[in-house]
């Protein structure tokens, strides 16, 4: 049966070794693409052949555009979701951890620069490529269209520094175009490329800023030249024009104040600030969106298609995921404004260590979302998953205010998610420190109990594990003893014998042990409500096949309506007049076509799987997940004055009154390889960052698991 496994385990590496190669030659030639784009020879030789070669009455103009830029990028997505169910049939048949780093240490050794932040070689090398190929495509393009000036100035009776300058506005904002097809993908929670590089999306918002930085400065030259250029060639009225045949200069500008009210929040002191402006502001992207079609037309627009469209069907089926109220079977309330929900899951509900999962709650905020990391673990919680909330902002006052309220028995939640990697690599190092602030704490409490679930069941070993905690003041210990599951329970399969845990926890705010008691927990249960279900996966357990197959059927939905659209509609009048169809009205019937598209194939998967979750829904789960779970949990009237450490009192060590030398301890680390994980505020991020990229740092391995807007 071992080497059955492990012949099976060698086939599907194999296969998803051929997965990534195609994807990697696929993505290659998409990319050069864009290089030979703004070129002569793409529009005097290839723009030609190809279409000629895939001239259509059907597609016209549009179909070539789809075939160079839009079938490529989905067509990865698809094989992404293969790669990734192969993945997860692998991660079920191989039992033992890897201790092997496929990718060279240099490649992800922490940079800080600034500006940027905390990144990695990879990721500096992969933007200087990035902004190269915006330079390229922007000097090619003006070298391609500077050729115009003397026709544009003789035509339109302008100087030839003003069609200069004409053409400059143009190019910035087909630039901004480049930008913009990439934008969507590290939005994309549930995407299937993004894992297929060992990103998340979480880790990948840094890239979004990025890029959106880029777009919206771009974009905004774009526009301010063209205001420019109609006030000195007194052609001011051009602002108010919407050609039905051209470029829509009112569309533009809609688009662009959109763009603009997005940009302005994302500042970091306004963001913090005032969340819910930044939040609520955001979802102006979609009039961002829809304006800039109308602005630049469906055919353009077909460049930047990909990455919107993949967006729009995660954005689809996490709709569809937040319709339905989730079963919140109870919380419990720490001394330090504090609160852990537990909801009720199926079986058939996977996640791994550092996944997050949006809540929404409607009697605080029907429109706001927020994210928290996942404390249960999969494996030892199977019908429970766990969260920690930190009472710190609006939104989270109020939740601590609903939950100890006595009047309040039941609470409507819903969740979106969980997200989170595939797999997870802190098991091959010998050591793991990881290093928290505050509620930063909340990602290693999964990771802690995943290798407690390790140890206790595979024989390979795991890594020694230092926890080194930060805390304000001693009320904040209590967090400590959500660490070891069940810490009241006799059960010696918690505390396997080759489990090395050590913590360190510092009270920077105190200079010893308080003297008074600390208040007690309280946990609270809630009624359970008919028509709550437990937390399920959207798409079932082979979500990402169903994925695959929603990304693909709803393409050839959407081809086949466009194809009948542009053969009966659309032609006939291009053909009689020599005005043609409304461009408008094209693109808007593209964007109803590719929603509706999205929509059919989105929906079906969706409530099929629904139908199977419900099918296998015991009609007991509410009354024996609220026993077992509340025999779990500590009863109301245990003090916490020392409990924490009572349950953990062979592994931890408070300090008061300090803060950790986090340089002289990661350096007295003497094990060959050390994962360094840290999670908390940006100055303990740099710090650890920085002592990781030292040179006599090579056995540290850094990783940044903070989850940030």
């Amino acid at each position: 049966m071992a080497s059955f496994s492990s012949s099976s385990a060698i086939i599907i590496s194999a296969i998803r070794g051929a997965i990534l190669l195609v994807a990697l030659i696929v993505f290659l030639g998409n990319i050069m693409m864009w290089i030979i784009m703004p070129t002569d020879t793409y529009y005097n030789k290839w723009l030609l052949h190809i279409i000629t070669a895939t001239n259509s009455t059907f597609f016209e103009i549009q179909g070539p555009i789809m075939l160079n830029f839009t079938f490529p990028i989905l067509f990865i997505a698809v094989l992404g979701c293969v790669y990734l169910h192969l993945g997860k049939m692998k991660a079920a048949r191989v039992t033992a951890p890897s201790k092997i780093d496929r990718n060279p240490r240099f490649l992800k050794k922490p940079m800080i620069v600034k500006g940027l932040g905390i990144v990695t070689v990879t990721e500096l090398t992969l933007l200087v490529l990035f902004i190269a190929l915006c330079v390229w495509y922007f000097a090619d393009y003006m070298r391609h269209w500077l050729k115009q000036v003397p026709f544009l100035s003789s035509t339109k009776h302008d100087e030839v520094w003003q069609s200069k300058l004409d053409r400059v506005a143009l190019v910035a904002g087909v630039t901004g175009n480049l930008c913009l097809t990439f934008l969507f993908y590290p939005v994309t929670r549930g995407s299937s490329i993004l894992p297929m590089i060992g990103l998340t999306s979480e880790k990948s918002i840094k890239y979004h800023i990025w890029l959106g930085n880029i777009s919206m400065a771009l974009f905004t030259v774009h526009g301010f030249l063209y205001l420019v250029y109609w006030t000195i060639t007194s052609r001011l009225s051009q602002t108010l024009k919407w050609y039905d045949h051209y470029v829509s200069n009112i569309a533009g500008e809609i688009s662009l104040l959109c763009g603009l009210a997005m940009w302005v929040t994302t500042y970091p002191k306004i963001r913090r600030n005032m969340f819910e402006l930044f939040l609520y502001t955001h979802y102006l992207y979609v009039f961002f969106i829809v304006f800039f079609i109308w602005h630049v037309g469906i055919g353009f627009a077909c460049i930047m298609l990909p990455g919107f469209y993949l967006f729009v069907i995660d954005r689809y089926l996490r709709f569809l995921q937040s319709r339905q109220r989730v079963r919140l079977v109870s919380a419990r309330v720490l001394p330090c404004d504090t609160i852990e929900l537990n909801f009720s899951k199926t079986r058939g509900l996977d996640y791994n260590p550092t996944s997050t999962i949006f809540v929404n709650i409607p009697a605080i905020s029907k429109l706001q979302w927020h994210p928290f990391t996942i404390t249960s673990n999969n494996n030892t919680e199977p019908e429970i998953l766990s969260v920690i909330i930190k009472c710190e902002g609006i939104w989270t006052k109020n939740l601590h205010q609903l939950v100890i309220s006595p009047s309040v028995d039941h609470l409507q939640v819903s969740v979106e998610g969980p997200y989170g990697p595939t797999s997870t690599n802190f098991l091959r190092h010998d050591m793991v420190v990881m290093i928290s602030g505050g509620s930063g704490i909340t990602p290693f409490i999964s990771i802690i109990k995943e290798i407690i679930f390790v140890s206790s069941t595979l024989k390979s070993k795991t890594p020694k594990i230092a926890l080194i905690s930060v805390f304000k003041n001693s009320s904040h210990l209590s967090i400590l003893d959500l660490i070891l599951p069940n810490s009241t329970s006799n059960n010696n399969n918690n505390h396997p014998d080759n489990f090395d845990l050590q913590i360190e926890a510092y009270v920077t705010r105190e200079r010893g042990q308080p003297k008074e008691k600390i208040s007690s927990t309280r946990t609270v249960f809630f009624k359970p409500n008919a028509s709550d279900l437990p937390i399920s996966p959207t798409l079932g357990p082979n979500s990402w096949l169903w994925l695959g197959a929603i990304i693909s059927s709803s393409f050839v939905i959407f081809l086949l309506l466009l194809g009948i659209f542009t053969q009966y509609v659309i032609y006939p009048i291009d053909k009689k007049g020599k005005v043609g169809y409304s461009y408008t009205k094209k693109a808007s019937m593209n964007m109803f076509l590719v929603c509706f598209s999205i929509a059919i194939a989105a929906s079906g998967a969706f409530l099929w799987n629904k139908k199977k979750n419900l099918a296998d829904e015991d009609s007991k789960q509410i009354q024996d997940n609220t026993e077992e779970y509340s025999t779990a949990k500590i009863s109301d009237d245990v003090e916490l004055e020392s409990l924490p450490i009572r349950s953990v009192n062979k592994s931890v060590n408070v300090q008061y009154g300090q803060r950790p030398n986090l340089k002289r301890i990661l350096s007295g680390i003497e094990e060959r390889s050390v994962g360094v994980l840290v999670s908390g505020p940006k100055t303990m991020r740099r710090d650890v960052a920085a002592i990781c990229s030292a040179e006599l740092a090579d056995n540290l391995h850094y990783e940044s698991i903070s989850f940030t807007w």
